[in-house]
């Protein structure tokens, strides 16, 4: 989605918004939208005709509360906008589609693998991995967008127990699985066709390295899943393959389109590139506002499991309510000038890597990944430009670039 500034006195008709047609996202902004529902109606029913509706939530107070009362508003039936037909099959069943107190166990044994002790252990290695990515910028233009799609399969890969033959191929059918609307990843007549064909792709490739890891355990996460015994017995294949899934759809939806986004930014605001050249340290401050600035994903779905009333608006048992995270991190109530691209922001509240139960275990291998990946690009590069258009991410759920070609300009 393009990141845009609406006119301070710009009004959407309420019924003219529409945030879930994923082509809105593509090909436009819904920075407009999201600030009328703030303003005039930010706990507002969403109809879609023929289909269920949902409630939307815009507020930055209000996406915090639904996403930290789990007691309230439960990930199990689905946790985004394409669950809300017939609910995830998948509920209950993997770390991102459980509530705690089954969430804490499988969440707690997951972080070992991601652990601040592991991650020290890797740093050089995600630094190494980096600079093979960015390598072929020095070469002449390059799609960068296309680069960073590997970026989650060089960093989680082999903590997840993924060779790197599998990388290519499992990065390209989990962006096909995240946003099977969007051309780029097309493979079929229709969005199910796509769908269903990654799935498959995603699922034979994570049956063999399952089955690898039965026999032959290892020190990555799925043999760590295997030897898991939520119940006091061990999970089954078909739980572990859904984990690994839910695992890789979690770093896709954030690492990659973050960077690309994020370079973006630079590129169309080159005094905070300037900046950061600078003084490299400054990183670290450019990976906040970034994740802030992008705000992906876009959303964040939970179903109320009781009667509850949000900011004075009665939900009943059973609705679905959309948090709109690209719409709290524009909230004039918690970010001043929130349409400023500003590292310097102090402090930095962004939702990006989620909140409370279900707070991002990959968000600090993430901050190590996208430090690493901006300290390279300022040091390898006097500048970076645009080499071409633009294309944006058909979806509702990830804010991320489908193509963005660049051509640096690399130091002497």
């Amino acid at each position: 989605m393009r990141i845009t500034a609406p006119d301070s006195a710009e009004s959407v008709p309420l019924d003219e918004i529409d945030l879930y047609a994923p082509e809105r996202y593509r090909d436009g902004s819904q920075h407009a939208a999201w600030q009328t529902l703030r303003r005039q109606a930010p706990v507002w029913w969403h109809e879609r005709p023929g289909q269920p509706g949902f409630w939307s939530v815009t507020r930055y107070a209000d996406c915090e509360r639904v996403l930290k009362e789990h007691r309230t508003f439960s990930s199990a039936s689905g946790t985004v906008l394409g669950s809300i037909e017939t609910g995830d099959p998948a509920g209950g069943r993997t770390i991102s589609l459980m509530d705690p107190p089954e969430h804490t166990g499988l969440r707690t044994a997951s972080m070992r693998s991601f652990s601040h002790s592991v991650l020290r252990g890797r740093t050089d290695r995600i630094q190494e991995q980096v600079r093979r990515l960015v390598q072929p910028c020095l070469d002449g233009e390059q799609d960068f967008a296309h680069l960073m799609r590997r970026l989650p399969m060089a960093i989680t890969g082999e903590l997840i127990g993924i060779p790197e033959e599998h990388w290519d191929p499992i990065a390209f059918w989990t962006a096909a699985g995240i946003s099977p609307e969007d051309p780029a990843f097309a493979v079929g007549p229709t969005t199910a066709h796509t769908l269903r064909r990654a799935h498959h792709e995603l699922f034979a490739r994570f049956s063999e390295l399952i089955a690898h890891r039965r026999r032959h355990p290892g020190s990555d996460l799925i043999s760590a899943l295997l030897e898991l015994r939520p119940d006091g017995r061990r999970m089954e294949d078909g739980d572990v393959l859904l984990n690994c899934y839910s695992f890789m759809a979690g770093a896709n939806s954030t690492t990659p389109h973050v960077a690309g986004q994020t370079l973006l930014a630079l590129i169309e605001h080159p005094s905070w590139w300037e900046w950061l050249r600078e003084d490299p340290e400054r990183t670290p401050a450019v990976v906040e506002e970034g994740v802030r600035w992008t705000a992906t994903p876009h959303h964040l779905v939970r179903r109320a499991v009781r009667d509850t009333e949000i900011s004075g608006v009665r939900i009943s048992a059973g609705d679905w309510v959309c948090a709109w995270v690209g719409s709290a991190h524009r909230d004039e109530a918690v970010f001043d000038d929130p349409y400023r691209l500003d590292p310097q922001r102090p402090p930095n509240q962004h939702i990006g890597f989620g909140i409370g139960p279900h707070y991002c275990i990959g968000a600090p291998l993430s901050r190590i990944a996208l430090r690493a990946l901006f300290e390279e690009l300022v040091s390898k590069f006097e500048q970076i430009e645009l080499a071409g258009p633009v294309t944006h991410l058909t979806s509702n759920w990830v804010n991320g670039l489908s193509s963005m070609p660049v051509l640096g300009k690399p130091r002497r």
